[in-house]
């Protein structure tokens, strides 16, 4: 499993923190926020599609054909817990040192919007964290998702 979880979560990872850094640095002064954060959701998508393909290998190529919902969620889990470290990392560093005031600019936004009540203080590490435990859930969601596709109790 350990080898699995590696191998896809890796891909993820790398994959994540790349499509995310691009998304951020090359679109975000040409595109508004809402197709930024389209954009965002996009990339988490993509890089949480190696959990399906990480618990068809583990369940074709490890575990001799077999595979139950808590071993999927298991290595699906432990594979979008890689894929949000990158997107943290990510994150963390376009909005720590490429753009600083990312946040102020997103709270003016808001506020102009007239929704400014609902914007809460953001660092760049409570950021970083946020990602990380939103690509998890979502990575919970399709691990379950791909454990009931795939799951094969022989």
């Amino acid at each position: 499993m350990k080898s699995t979880v590696l191998k896809y979560g890796s891909y993820g990872l790398i994959v994540g923190f790349i499509i995310f850094m691009l998304h951020l640095t090359l679109g975000i002064n040409n595109l508004d926020y809402s197709t930024n954060e389209l954009l965002g959701y996009v990339s988490i998508f993509l890089s949480l599609s190696f959990i399906y393909f990480g618990i068809k290998h583990y369940r074709d190529h490890v575990n001799n054909g077999l595979l139950s919902l808590g071993k999927a969620i298991s290595v699906g889990v432990l594979i979008s817990l890689l894929v949000g470290l990158g997107i943290a990392i990510a994150d963390f560093i376009y909005t720590k040192y490429i753009d600083p005031e990312f946040f102020s600019r997103y709270t003016e936004m808001m506020i102009e919007q007239g929704q400014g009540e609902q914007v809460m203080e953001m660092t760049s590490s409570t950021a970083a964290v946020f990602m990380l435990v939103l690509v998890t859930i979502i990575g919970f969601i399709i691990s379950l998702i791909s454990g009931l596709i795939l799951q094969c109790k022989g």
